[in-house]
């Protein structure tokens, strides 16, 4: 490729933030690079080789249902399927499944390989350049340049990773890959403050050392659900995973090492993830346990190695060989790779616009974890709005910002603009206020319209989505319409106890219609949800209503009279804007909003 090639969007980065981000920036017209150190390592699942959970599901459904390739990815490459919470409500089951690892970043790869528009080159970006206060291009270690008016960083945790195994420390963004260092001195030239977390992975094992016999099998669900809207089935060989526990002898183990530990002696001196814990954060911070849960999470299909899910850690290497020796089960395992914590700098994200676009740096978007989150899926969420918007801006049109009330990757970026983050921030469904009508079920009814509207939605899953909406119209209106005994269909459907896809599914009105399951149990939930759902929307209503009051860009808060001193420095710092999000800033109280208001009102902003 010659030097000082044009493009219209750059993407830094190949991880999951950077393949959503290109894709996206792709398929809505713009000539788009994806820079990346190893085309290789494109979407690889460098901690966990699962895809979804708790939350993170309903945004990878979210993804998929915005034109996205997470939700196709996962279902192409999945070996074990569950839905989780099934005894519970709609509004927090969640899809998750484990993926084969080398299977899921091929296929990514490959899709972005074929994907018009996209151009993927190797390298690794130094510097962010800038021209009239603008960004104008990337510069990378070996001097090349290439142009674009609209670049997004995706830096994963490469921004100066330091890895910590024991005593020993080496600069690094992954294993075996190496740190970024030359970017961070380049944000902070231009204006961005920097911070500092850390996060770190378990061992993996070699799988035919276990003796799973030692272990509770705990297989996948018997019909697996797919994640993506375009596909009714799963047609994947499936393995199952198996948990252990950990016991007294191991946690006596590592409270005896804890001063090789660098989370204890001050080698590492950043905050990792409270909701991922390390095992000897676990130990201590919740003394009184005896064991801990270990799940045993195949990496591939074949089983070759295993993913020790629950005790990430940083000690040295004779003291995790010893973890594995009295874990039961892996007593025989030779560790293939052994656990590491790493920590990198990240860029607070209250400097971002809700379109993820700094505010000093025009023309700069920022995607996954340099805005401080955990997890793929987070990754890939924001790395899709920052995608987008970077084509949206780059043809003069409105961003797209997502409202807390439309998508969990709504709520995730607000939820970065308006909270200080110390810590890797991860999804759960007890952030979101609107739960009920943000299920997993029904993403797509809530964004891919939007999706389509921005270019990301083919022919063939509009065609489908269009036909979902319309059965379920069809069968809706034969539930109001249709009787048994002295009751409604639509009326039965309302009890929890029954099921549309289980007990009315066989009614002659129904069941000459052939619809797909996923039909029946969409309008099954919105008729037992009814009257929820009626409620939630005018909850959604009155939050609108401060959503909707934009705060202008140059409004001085430190000259609104009557309003607190502290107010005036968060709102400064923070910069929020709509009223809605001034409202969720820490430290702002309802006083504050009403004088913010009285102040917009004078001034003719309202």
């Amino acid at each position: 490729m010659a030097e000082n090639q044009t493009f219209d969007v750059i993407v830094v980065g190949g991880g999951h933030a950077g393949a959503e981000a290109a894709f996206a920036a792709a398929k809505a017209g713009a000539q788009t690079l994806l820079l990346t150190i190893s085309r290789e390592t494109i979407a690889k699942l460098s901690c966990n080789p699962a895809i979804g959970g708790l939350a993170k599901g309903q945004i990878v459904r979210e993804i998929d249902a915005l034109g996205g390739l997470m939700g196709e990815a996962i279902d192409a490459t999945g070996i074990q399927f569950r839905m989780l919470n099934q005894s519970k409500g709609p509004a927090v089951r969640s899809p998750r499944a484990q993926a084969d690892k080398y299977l899921y970043k091929d296929y990514v790869r490959k899709r972005l390989e074929n994907t018009d528009n996209l151009t993927i080159e190797e390298g690794m970006a130094t510097e962010v350049l800038t021209a009239n206060d603008k960004v104008s291009g990337i510069r990378c270690c070996d001097g090349r340049i290439f142009n674009a008016s609209h670049v997004v960083l995706t830096t994963g945790t490469f921004l100066r990773g330091i890895m910590h195994m024991g005593e020993k420390q080496w600069q690094g963004g992954r294993l075996d890959e190496p740190a970024s260092n030359g970017l961070s001195e380049s944000l902070k030239s231009l204006g961005l403050t920097l911070g500092r977390l850390k996060t770190g992975t378990p061992a993996r094992l070699a799988g035919d050392t276990i003796d799973y016999d030692k272990t509770e099998i705990q297989p996948g669900d018997d019909i697996p659900v797919p994640f993506s809207f375009l596909n009714e089935t799963i047609d994947r060989p499936t393995v199952p995973c198996w948990i252990t526990w950990t016991n007294e002898e191991i946690h006596q183990l590592l409270r005896d090492n804890l001063d090789r530990a660098p989370m204890y002696t001050g080698q590492i001196e950043s905050t990792g993830p409270r909701y991922c814990p390390s095992i000897e954060t676990k130990i201590m911070r919740f003394a009184d346990k005896t064991r801990h849960q270990v799940f045993l999470e195949p990496e591939d299909e074949a089983g070759t190695t295993v993913y020790c899910n629950g005790i990430s850690t940083s000690y040295p290497k004779d003291v995790q060989d010893e973890m594995i020796r009295l874990l039961p089960g892996t007593e025989n395992a030779r560790i293939v790779h052994y656990a590491y914590a790493i920590e990198y700098d990240y860029c607070p994200a209250q400097q971002l616009k809700p379109s993820l676009e700094t505010r000093k740096v025009p023309g700069l978007f920022l995607a996954g974890q340099i805005n401080g989150t955990s997890g793929y899926e987070e990754a890939g969420g924001q790395g899709l709005v920052a995608g987008i918007n970077a084509v949206l801006t780059l043809n003069g049109q409105e961003p797209l910002v997502l409202g807390r009330e439309q998508a969990y990757i709504g709520v995730l970026i607000d939820d970065l603009l308006t909270r200080e983050i110390d810590e890797p921030y991860r999804m759960f469904t007890s952030r979101a206020e609107y739960r009920l009508t943000l299920r997993s079920d029904n993403a797509d009814r809530r964004l891919t319209p939007i999706g389509r509207k921005l270019g990301l939605i083919d022919e063939k899953r509009w065609d489908r989505y269009q036909q979902k909406i319309e059965d379920m119209e069809r069968l809706e209106k034969i539930l109001k319409s249709t009787s048994k005994g002295d009751k409604r269909l639509w009326q039965l459907a309302k009890q929890p106890q029954v099921s549309l896809t289980d007990d009315l599914a066989s009614e002659p009105a129904i069941s000459k219609l052939n619809l797909r399951r996923e039909v029946l149990e969409a309008v099954g939930i919105d008729a037992t949800y009814e009257g929820y759902t009626a409620r939630q929307e005018k909850q959604i209503a009155a939050f609108r209503k401060l959503e909707n009051i934009k705060l202008p860009e140059e409004l001085d808060y430190k000259t609104i009279p009557h309003l607190r001193n502290e107010a005036k420095e968060k709102l400064t710092a923070f910069a929020p804007a709509t009223l809605g999000q001034a409202s969720r800033i820490g430290g702002i109280t309802p006083a504050d909003i009403t004088v913010l208001q009285i102040h917009l009102k004078k001034n003719k902003s309202l």
